[in-house]
């Protein structure tokens, strides 16, 4: 971290509630949760009743105006509390029974501009709101501009903490991206974007941590933090006590550039290979895996470790069949991949020197988590980076943060290639088998290791995410649900 990115004061408009005042606003916003927060693409509690909030932290970035017709802009962090089990007429699916932490940016506004309509939650009837309209504050520029103001300014308000590593300049225009699922992102003066995380959780997220490493790696494939901001001794509950929390970060846009899954489709709809494209992809994946493993530690596998892997991947195959009954008859082809995982990390390693017979070992680092063509973007040079490094939104942090095989984002993006075939008319397998083929030979001339190689430990994290895959769209999109049963039955039907 770079000396301008401290956490001295600097003067702020705002404030930070007691505890009281917090509890009594999210009290008073309640009635508009209920009814708003579902219907947003990022919140992950769909088909799980709300049964109640309650306030992490509430700061005024800009306090309310009392008497004029001027914005306020409140940052609160409200615990989502939602029974375990899902609603009888929703898509059953197993469900932890744990409580959600949101960031949610809310404009407070006496009445709210046409310009504005889209973004409104509601009007305010009772609390220190009465009166008031509330909205969703990014579709706001002028709060927009103010959140990109504190970011330019290190300091702390409240439990709010800005931190920048470069200066930045003022004056930067923004607009709010509409493309994306689980977070937002605005973009300022087309020159940064900053990701607004929404369901955050204590500790690093890695969506921050790894590109830091990365960047004091000099790595060149994944765009550097410029400026991020956190909650400081944020209690979200689960016995963990206060702990930090990630908010946002952000980045350079690499504007002009095109992301992997729209370059794939198109490559598809003209009737052309993709297999160039695949392999420097291959190449620039390599290059950050040997990045993050130099830049943090990595730890070794052995028996013990690999069986409790695929007993993990087995379990999940489980609970999925029981959630999507289109699985269940493919359990048995679809066990042997785990089954197989767990024999290997057992088997005697073939050897004519010292050391002959011991079971082999598997190298795990911190990893993308969550690889595929929507995660990478290629500038007009041709160029490859990785972004999004929040890993799977579903699974807990400590796990998105454990060092984990670099061939689990391999299998990622093999699976990526199946999808984006499968959305093409008539099918074309054959194209994402070569695609498939190019990104591993791609690897393997970045590393001298090729990920097919190791089959047994591809086959099975190919499974495990196909498995995923089959559980996500049956809850999200059950039209694409074919897409990864196509799979499933091709990896049900294995053979060595």
């Amino acid at each position: 971290m770079s000396k301008a990115a401290s956490t001295r004061s600097s003067p702020r408009s705002g404030a930070a509630l007691p505890p009281a005042g917090a509890g009594r606003l999210v009290d008073s916003l309640a009635p508009l949760l209920h009814e708003w927060l579902p219907r947003q693409r990022w919140f992950a509690g769909k088909g799980r009743p709300i049964t109640g909030f309650s306030a992490v932290a509430a700061t005024e970035l800009m306090p309310p105006d009392a008497s004029g017709p001027g914005p306020g802009l409140l940052h609160l962090l409200v615990r989502v509390e939602q029974r375990s089990t899902p609603d009888p007429d929703a898509q059953p699916v197993p469900v932890a029974p744990t409580d959600d932490c949101y960031q949610l940016l809310i404009g407070v506004r006496s009445a709210l501009p046409p310009r504005l309509a889209a973004a409104r939650i509601g009007p305010v009837h009772e609390g220190p709101l009465a009166g008031r309209v509330v909205y969703e504050a990014l579709h706001d520029p002028r709060l927009a501009d103010l959140l990109l103001e504190q970011l330019r300014s290190p300091g702390a308000l409240g439990p709010l903490r800005f931190d920048r590593a470069v200066e930045i300049p003022a004056g930067l225009a923004p607009r709010l991206l509409g493309a994306e699922q689980s977070n937002s992102s605005l973009v300022y003066g087309e020159k940064y974007i900053l990701k607004i995380l929404r369901r955050v959780f204590p500790g690093a997220n890695p969506d921050l941590e790894l590109p830091l490493a990365l960047a004091r790696q000099g790595s060149g494939r994944v765009p550097s933090p410029v400026a991020w901001f956190e909650a400081v001794g944020a209690d979200v509950g689960g016995g963990a006590g206060p702990q930090s929390l990630t908010l946002g970060v952000l980045q350079p846009f690499l504007r002009d550039s095109e992301d992997g899954w729209r370059l794939a489709l198109r490559a598809l709809a003209d009737g052309r290979e993709f297999t160039d494209e695949a392999r420097a992809l291959g190449q620039a994946t390599a290059e950050v895996h040997l990045a993050l493993a130099a830049a943090l530690p990595t730890v070794s596998l052995g028996p013990h470790q690999t069986a409790n892997l695929a007993e993990a991947m087995s379990g999940r195959l489980d609970a999925t069949a029981q959630a999507v009954p289109a699985l269940l008859p493919y359990v048995g082809g679809l066990r042997t991949a785990f089954d197989a995982l767990a024999r290997s990390g057992s088997a005697p390693r073939e050897s004519d020197g010292a050391g002959a017979g011991d079971a082999p070992v598997t190298r795990a680092q911190r990893v993308h988590g969550d690889l595929h063509l929507g995660q990478t973007l290629r500038t007009p040079d041709g160029e490859w980076s990785l972004i999004d490094f929040e890993g799977e939104p579903a699974r807990p942090l400590t796990e998105r943060r454990r060092p984990q095989p670099a061939v689990r984002d391999v299998a990622g993006m093999l699976r990526s290639f199946d999808y984006a075939a499968r959305t093409h008319r008539p099918w074309n397998p054959g194209w994402a088998e070569r695609s498939r083929s190019a990104f591993c030979d791609g690897y393997a001339d970045a590393t001298g290791t090729d990920p097919r190689e190791d089959a047994a430990l591809l086959r099975a994290y190919e499974t495990d995410k196909a498995v995923y895959e089959v559980l996500y769209e049956a809850r999200n999109r059950p039209d694409w649900l074919p897409v990864p049963m196509a799979a499933i039955h091709r990896l049900a039907d294995h053979r060595p």
